[in-house]
């Protein structure tokens, strides 16, 4: 087998539908099948923690009758009961510039969750304890607690989310569930130790218990795709559960199918942990893209190109069947689960005509995913790729504010609705069916020029070329670290300033014309870097990329080229550059998936 794969979409049975003008479309245009045994108090949650900064921004959200509405009101009244948001400590600089993400301090929860309980749905909130994002590649301590030992952190913690709940219950906030730190895989808060983790842990439990005793407490963990490392979270904590600390309700995880594997595995994992550890257990994030497109001149991070796992087409369709078939998974497989949240299902562009016009808002408001003033609290990371939403193509609403059919899908999951077609028919551009004969050309056949593209292989067409002391640089056959198929490139080495080469594929025979590069990797330890993709024609360098960040196990990020030419009988070289600092514990990364397609 050659490394050059065709992608062929059938397209013909499209061809006899019709067009939809406007943003409506038919009751049976979304097809849902039924959840079987559906509870009447299953929790079907949103994250739209963004909105506040989102309407600051400008942007409007409408109903399916293209009449301006409040966000809260149309979530309640198509199945929505719990909304989630996140807290952060202080995402502020010193003169008062918000940190971007929505700028997610207690404020911004108190003023949500007033307007979540007019509309008759219940708070989550969402405790980060960081002064920004949280996750499973960075736990940074608030600067207020940077200097303080785990003694003072733990009245600090305590303390924090004691005032924080105070605020909300004075407010006359439902808060129906209080979450203890965000995808805390072996690290919160600046600890990394169980011990101290387990400490932290118990002072949030113990302040929500005696704001909202009625509130559930849930932990909130990631990565179900690796069975015995999520089964070592939930023995972890009820080693120290037995010893008097946390006493928790729910056991949660993050659920994104492009990452965490299979539904099977999912139901199977999370049963097993709900029978073990007596525990209810939830779904509390989860997303899948309706659409390719980008809208707000930010990159996305799920496109058709990144990620390998997409058990759906990115359509509305597969939206809406994504969401259903995770619930019928967890009803049907998992007794114990009692919910399933939806994350930031409403963060939309701010505008639609430049990115320069979207930055001002980003900067002002906070609406972006950061803000170039984060940098004084995370230089590495959002003070370096600071920009807009990430998520637009995984909301529910297109970029005018007007929801997609698969926002029903929520109520329609009780009872069922539409006919079932042989073809996907949802919408990959607001709510249209199709497309214009460009795009559904552009659609049928889509051919990678690179040999071996995923190395399957073995890289016999690819040639590293080490420019320092890189220990190790070969083609790596770990599926579990691979974006596609079972292998890799790979690349380690123990020394700072010790990562520097490059990896090319020459084509001497590719047709003339305009091309598009992509290619993905992921990594960590690596400190500053330098990682760019790049084309040379003739030996001469032509392009490159932006900055390929490294944001630690397994996020992949892609770094495009979207639009290059060459004249035909020209030889032609991609290749990505890497350079790594070190954090002296030894950079490592790996390489998946290079696309070299053509540009209609």
């Amino acid at each position: 087998m050659n490394g050059r794969m065709i992608i062929l979409l059938v397209m013909a049975a499209f061809l006899c539908l019709p067009v939809c003008a406007g943003a409506e479309t038919s009751p049976d245009a979304l097809y849902v099948k039924k959840v079987e045994n559906l509870p009447e108090d299953f929790i079907f949650g949103m994250d739209v923690s963004s909105v506040l900064a989102e309407e600051a921004s400008g942007v409007k959200y409408y109903d399916f009758n293209g009449n301006e509405t409040d966000l809260f009101r149309l979530l309640a009244d198509n199945g929505i009961n719990y909304i989630r948001v996140r807290i952060w400590n202080d995402p502020f600089d010193d003169n008062g510039n918000g940190f971007g993400g929505g700028n997610c301090d207690i404020r911004t929860a108190v003023e949500i969750g007033k307007r979540v309980t007019a509309c008759g749905m219940k708070l989550l909130v969402d405790f980060h304890y960081s002064d920004f994002w949280a996750d499973p590649s960075k736990q940074m301590v608030p600067r207020a607690w940077k200097n303080m030992n785990i003694s003072q952190k733990v009245t600090a913690l305590y303390g924090f989310t004691l005032d924080c709940l105070t605020q909300l219950k004075e407010s006359d906030v439902d808060v129906g569930m209080v979450q203890i730190g965000n995808e805390t895989t072996g690290a919160m808060c600046g600890e990394n130790s169980w011990g101290n983790i387990a400490l932290l842990m118990d002072a949030g439990a113990r302040a929500s218990r005696e704001i909202f005793p009625n509130a559930m407490v849930a932990l909130h963990f990631t990565d179900p795709q690796n069975p015995d490392r999520f089964r070592g979270f939930a023995k972890e904590i009820s080693a120290f559960e037995k010893k008097g600390l946390i006493g928790y309700d729910v056991f949660a995880t993050s659920y994104y199918p492009f990452w965490h594997g299979s539904l099977e595995n999912l139901s199977l994992l999370m049963t097993e942990i709900s029978e073990t550890y007596g525990k209810k257990v939830m779904i509390m994030e989860t997303s899948y893209p309706y659409t390719d497109k980008d809208t707000d001149f930010s990159d996305n991070t799920v496109t058709a190109d990144s990620w390998g796992n997409k058990p759906y087409p990115l359509t509305v369709q597969g939206q809406a069947d994504c969401i259903r078939d995770l619930t019928d998974a967890v009803v049907n497989g998992t007794p114990a689960c009692i919910g399933v949240c939806w994350w930031e299902g409403a963060w939309i562009t701010v505008g639609t005509n430049s990115w320069q016009e979207n930055h001002e808002k980003w900067e002002k408001y906070g609406s972006g995913w950061a803000t170039s003033y984060a940098g004084v609290y995370d230089p590495e990371d959002a003070g370096k790729y600071y920009g807009g939403s990430s998520w637009d193509n995984q909301a529910f609403f297109d970029q005018e504010g007007k929801p997609l059919e698969s926002l029903k899908v929520f109520q329609l999951m009780r009872e069922g609705s539409g006919a079932e077609t042989s073809e996907d028919t949802g919408n990959t551009e607001g709510q249209e069916m199709l497309g214009t004969d460009s795009e559904l050309h552009e659609s049928a056949e889509e051919i990678n020029y690179i040999e071996d593209y995923s190395f399957e292989e073995g890289g016999r067409e690819w040639v590293f070329k080490d420019r320092k002391h890189t220990q190790e640089l070969f083609v790596e056959d770990k599926p579990q670290d691979s974006l596609t198929g079972t292998k890799h490139a790979h690349f380690w080495s123990s020394a700072q300033n010790s990562v520097e080469f490059t990896l090319e594929q020459t084509l001497k025979n590719l047709p003339g014309g305009k091309f598009r590069l992509s290619v993905s990797m992921m990594g960590g330890d690596c400190g500053e870097t330098d990682i760019y993709a790049y084309v040379k024609i003739d030996g001469k360098e032509i392009t490159r990329s932006d900055q390929i960040p490294i944001t630690g196990w397994p996020n992949w990020n892609t770094g495009i080229i979207p639009e290059f030419e060459h004249p035909a009988g020209s030889t032609v070289t991609v290749g990505i550059y890497v350079k790594c600092q070190g954090t002296g514990n030894g950079a490592w990364g790996k390489i998946d998936d290079v696309m070299l397609n053509s540009v209609q």
